[in-house]
């Protein structure tokens, strides 16, 4: 028997608001997931003249295959199964009893119950066995608790609240005009629920669209499937389709719908990062949770996967949460939504839109105040700030010890549900709000962008504090707090630099193409 050795960043504690019912079968089934090590550390994507192919992304910072080999081995030796291998993600993933993968990796699991739903809890450390430190960084699967929330402020439509289309929200924020995303995908990640296509026709029909290319991708044994109730996950599921398709309705949608753990969440993500077959542009995100209910590992593995999509040229948006800046945790502390927080992804707070005849008249940070709603934002407690932000006035987290860390949100759109989106959900026409809107809204606007420019623009954050605010691209939101962050000039943690200027980001974006192209 090898010695062993703790798995960095894998401590977990169990939910106190959990009933513990027992413990999992030795002979039960299981999948766990392995993260390995780079080959060597990623760069910047700017600090290449383009982006890299996926080819060369395996290549150059994909796994090592004499790590591959280490965990094969092991697994030979354990009478374990090889699920999967995929050197570009840097994953591998084992198959065996539950009994035999709790032993090799270390892991203490009880069976709880939250309300009804009952899964795999983890707490402690995992180990490894010493032949394989420095090569696995994460090990995900054993804990099977969801680690992500949902759009919840779905309104009948008879209710008093404003609503706008997408088209309608794409001429106040000045999307380009006759542009329709061509040529383009964009991928979203859903972790329950599901879209009617027979909704999707009628919706894009109100709407005065064709069909907007529409398909899902199953992945790790989850599927398209609609629950029937709007004011649960398909309401989420729906309005990132619809708010994507209605601004981009010449783009490709690609849903990707995976189950609601750590383990499903990042095989969601790599697929689309991967994914070969529809090359998607846009990733948009709507799904997230407090930075404090995340592991290290899983951050950093979810990091590493959002790093490869800017060596791909690949945008990734993420809400940035809808219950202010505590984003709904109940110790009295500041907290950030991931993935949001990840310094390699779009983070996208929320306002309250209020227009006369398709201009804007008025536009605050979105807080509900009494109803409960409100954008999240703040500072990372675990990402340190990143170069593009150094001089945007970050101030430290409200941690202990204090941390000079990455600042969320971004950028910023309509999120307000009474001000929000017209949506047609399982049937029933209503209003749909939260940040989960602004992720598909601008996943949408770069699709339009990249088709206008015949490329892809891909890491965009660098901009968002430079070039965009120096040409007026982004409109500064001023007005309104989110709890421990108020709005001001230029970066906050409501609004981020604020919402968009659609036209105005597109003639910045052909200004530096035409000068690359004359340098």
């Amino acid at each position: 028997m090898s010695s062993r050795v703790a798995l960095r960043g894998s401590y977990r504690q169990h939910s106190l608001r959990a009933t513990r019912i027992g413990r999992p079968q030795p002979q039960d089934r299981m999948e766990v997931t392995l993260v390995l090590r780079r080959k060597q550390a990623a760069p910047h994507p700017w600090a290449a003249d383009r982006y890299h192919t996926h080819e060369e992304l395996a290549e150059n910072y994909g796994a090592d295959p004499a790590d591959i080999a280490a965990i094969e081995a092991i697994a030979a030796e354990r009478h374990l199964s090889i699920a999967s291998i995929d050197p570009a993600a840097r994953t591998v993933s084992i198959v065996g009893s539950f009994s035999e993968l709790a032993s090799l990796f270390g892991a203490d699991v009880e069976l709880h119950r939250i309300e009804s739903r009952t899964y795999r809890s983890r707490r402690g450390h995992l180990s490894i066995p010493q032949e394989l430190t420095g090569r696995v960084s994460a090990v995900l699967g054993f804990d099977s608790r969801p680690v992500a929330r949902s759009v919840k402020s779905f309104k009948p439509h008879n209710t008093d609240s404003v609503s706008y289309t997408p088209t309608q929200i794409a001429e106040l924020y000045n999307f380009p005009k006759g542009s329709t995303g061509k040529g383009q995908t964009i991928a979203l990640i859903e972790l329950g629920g599901g879209y009617r296509n027979s909704d999707l026709k009628t919706y894009w029909k109100k709407l005065g669209l064709e069909n907007v290319s529409v398909s899902s991708v199953a992945v790790s044994g989850a599927h398209n499937r609609a629950t029937g109730n709007p004011d649960g996950p398909d309401g989420e599921v729906v309005l990132d389709v619809e708010v994507a398709g209605g601004v981009a309705p010449e783009a490709k949608i690609a849903v990707y719908f995976a189950p609601n753990t750590d383990q499903g969440f990042l095989k969601a993500i790599n697929a689309a990062i991967h994914d070969r077959v529809r090359k998607p542009s846009i990733i948009s995100i709507s799904w997230g949770g407090a930075e404090s209910n995340w592991t290290r590992q899983a951050l950093d593995a979810f990091n590493q996967a959002f790093h490869d999509a800017s060596l791909l040229g690949i945008t990734v948006f993420a809400a940035a949460g809808d219950d202010g800046s505590s984003d709904g945790e109940r110790d009295g502390q500041a907290h950030v939504d991931f993935p949001a927080s990840s310094p390699w992804v779009v983070a996208c707070g929320g306002t309250s839109l209020e227009s006369i005849g398709g201009k804007i008249t008025r536009e605050a940070v979105w807080n509900d105040g009494s109803r409960g709603g409100a954008t999240g934002g703040g500072v990372s407690a675990f990402f340190p700030i990143p170069d593009y932000q150094n001089n945007a006035g970050i101030p430290l987290s409200s941690s202990r010890p204090k941390f000079a860390g990455r600042g969320v949100p971004d950028i910023a759109g309509c999120a307000d549900p009474m001000t929000g989106y017209f949506v047609l959900v399982d049937g029933t026409e209503g209003v749909v709000g939260g940040t989960s809107a602004v992720a598909p809204l601008w996943a949408g606007l770069t699709a339009i962008i990249n088709s206008e420019l015949g490329t892809r623009v891909g890491f965009l954050n660098p901009l968002l504090y430079g070039t965009f605010v120096e040409h007026k691209a982004l409109n500064d939101v001023t007005q309104g707090t989110n709890g421990d962050f108020a709005a001001k000039p230029r970066w906050d943690g409501c609004t981020g630099m604020g919402s968009p200027n659609g036209q105005a980001i597109l003639d910045v974006l052909k200004q530096i193409q035409q000068q690359q192209t004359k340098g």
